[in-house]
Parts: structure tokens; C-alpha cells; sequence
């Protein structure tokens, strides 16, 4: 069996990988030239962290998130696994009550247990939560190795070519091209992050640290050798273009609250994109006919790609597989 996989973002190359360990032959197309910030799978945080967003996310994006940890474990070793630390000023303390009990899987920890966690941050929480079993990586280089394995399975990339779902060839084609599938989701809607890289050569932290604050709440994904990915924005708009100001002002300012080390961190580059989401911000995996499109991650996309992918598999390769199920499954 033949499979065509539109879109080389997170969402197909996961796809792709699951059809080829699978056996079908598959062959990739996306309009970019290769891998790099054409998608928005390249400004990714790489947060494993599917308890933590249960606080603002449906309990399915903890559950299917939960089963992606493992997955990308087995496929990118270089995932670390350290857990994910939640942390709020002293004036905010009620921020982090709410956050626990929109969440679960965690532990509380007072001041003297945040420091031995991350010496880095001693003296400058009274209280945080922990949650061991979730993981990070760096998004990029994650990319680069689901594009390694692929070609170790016989599967090339055809960059820089424009397909439409109808003109693939294949007994299957997987549509994960994000807005660019929009003509066939037409509900899917842009929805804007922003984001930072920047490296501090006296600020070490071994895992994400996440920032309650009531109106900007960020986190800090370290990407080794003192450099930091900071993110939050989430701006209901469809606006392409450089990162604004006034975004960056309150990013930065936000971090300067996490330490005042960051005050003084470079700037190695901003950047921007579009999240595809749907309206009730939840994924999606449709089939008509022989095409199955995976789309609607939000910013979700590192921590539900492969679930997602298990879920399309399904839909395309078992004659019994209940189509009630693949809504069931990400709604």
C-alpha cells in the first residue's frame, strides 16, 4: 500500500514515520524549501507537558499527550526527561492554588525543594509545583531526526513542491498541512505565537520553568549551553510578520521577573507564527474518502503529533475502525 504525506511540520513527519514503521511505502511533499521557520512547527517550545496544559486545555489533550512521552523517548533520545517546574510570585500564590486544581500528576514543593531542583532559582519562590513525568526537547533537532529516520526507511522529502490532497498519487494521502489545508477545513483559523531565543551565561536551569502571572504567563525551555526558548504569546490574529514590540517588552519583562540574570541575556532571534486551531481549539483526524487529514494542533503540536498520527493510521489501515472513534479520540 502506497501513502502520500502532505505537509512536513511535526504533524507529518510523526504520520509519515507511523505509516513507514508500519510498512506502507510513503512518499512526503511540502511547499517549503526544507526544514526551518517556513513552518510553524519551527518556533515550537518542545514542551512534553500534557498535565500542565490541562489547566487551560480539554482533559483529551492530557490523555492523548500522555501517550507521546514514550514515543518520542523511544524516536529522539536526546529528550530529556526531568519534569516541568511551575513557579508564581509572591503576589500572585493564588495563580498556582488554580493552576493545581486544574491539573494533576504533580507534587508541591516549598522553597528549600524549588532550590535543590534548580539551584539557579534559590531564595526567589516560597512555593511551586512539580511534575515529574513530563519532558521537553529541543524542537529542531527533533525535526532533523524524524527527517534521518524517514530516509533510513526508504522515505525522501519533496521540498519545495506544492500538492494538492486531490492530485496525490497513493491509495492514501494524509493532509498535515496545517493553514495550508484550510480549503478543505475552512473552520480553521491562525492563531499567533510569538517567541524568543536568548542565552544567559549565568542563568542554568534543567528543565522548562513555567511563570504563572494573571496577564502574561511565560515559560523557559532550556536548549543547552545557556541558551533559553521564551514563549507565551497566544494573540487571536492572522497577522504574518516580525515579532511586535510590544509582545517582546512584555515577554522580556516577564523573564526579568523570573530572574534578574535575563536582564542581561542576548537575543539570538525572534520569531513568529501561525498555529493552526479549530474552533474549540481541540485537534482533529478526518477521512473522506481516501484522503485523512490531521490538523487543529494549536499549540499543541510537539506533544499531540504522535498520538494523532497512531489515531490516523487507524482511520486509513483498519476496516473496523469505528469513525465515531476518531473524533471521540481528539474531541
Amino acid at each position: 500500500m502506497r501513502a502520500t504525506v502532505i505537509g512536513a511540520g511535526v504533524a507529518g513527519l510523526t504520520t509519515a514515520l507511523t505509516l513507514a514503521e508500519r510498512g506502507l511505502a510513503v512518499e512526503m511533499f511540502d511547499r517549503n524549501a526544507g526544514l526551518g521557520p517556513g513552518s510553524c512547527s519551527w518556533h515550537a517550545g518542545g514542551m512534553l507537558a500534557p498535565w500542565c496544559e490541562m489547566a487551560s486545555s480539554e482533559a483529551v489533550v492530557g490523555r492523548l499527550g500522555a501517550q507521546s512521552i514514550d514515543w518520542w523517548r523511544e524516536r529522539f533520545p536526546a529528550t530529556v526527561s526531568k519534569g516541568t517546574l511551575v513557579v508564581a510570585p509572591g503576589r500572585d500564590l493564588a495563580e498556582l492554588d488554580r493552576f493545581a486544581q486544574r491539573t494533576e500528576r504533580y507534587r508541591w514543593l516549598n522553597e528549600t525543594e524549588i532550590a535543590s531542583l534548580e539551584p539557579d532559582l534559590a531564595g526567589r519562590f516560597r512555593k511551586g509545583l512539580h511534575f515529574p513525568g513530563e519532558a521537553h526537547l529541543d524542537p529542531r533537532l527533533a525535526l532533523a531526526e524524524l527527517v534521518e529516520r524517514l530516509a533510513a526507511l526508504g522515505v525522501a522529502i519533496r521540498f519545495d513542491t506544492e500538492l494538492e490532497p486531490a492530485a496525490a498519487r497513493g491509495d492514501l494521502v494524509f493532509d498535515c498541512r496545517g493553514l495550508g489545508g484550510r480549503i478543505d477545513m475552512p473552520a480553521l483559523r491562525g492563531v499567533r505565537g510569538e517567541m524568543a531565543l536568548i542565552r544567559s551565561r549565568s542563568l542554568s536551569l534543567s528543565r522548562p520553568v513555567r511563570l504563572l502571572h494573571p496577564r502574561l504567563p511565560i515559560y523557559l525551555v532550556p536548549r543547552g549551553e545557556g541558551v533559553f526558548m521564551l514563549g507565551a504569546t497566544m494573540l487571536e490574529n492572522e497577522a504574518r510578520g516580525p515579532v511586535s514590540v510590544r509582545s517582546m517588552l512584555d515577554l522580556l519583562g516577564a523573564a526579568f521577573t523570573l530572574h534578574p540574570a535575563l536582564g542581561e541575556a542576548e537575543i539570538l532571534e525572534l520569531g513568529a507564527d501561525l498555529r493552526p486551531a479549530l474552533p474549540d481549539n481541540l485537534p482533529r483526524v478526518e477521512r473522506t474518502g481516501r484522503v485523512v487529514r490531521v490538523n487543529g494542533l494549536f499549540r499543541h503540536g510537539f506533544l499531540l503529533a504522535p498520538a494523532l498520527a497512531q489515531i490516523a493510521a487507524g482511520a486509513a489501515l483498519d476496516p473496523h475502525f469505528d469513525t465515531e472513534l476518531i473524533h471521540a479520540s481528539s474531541a
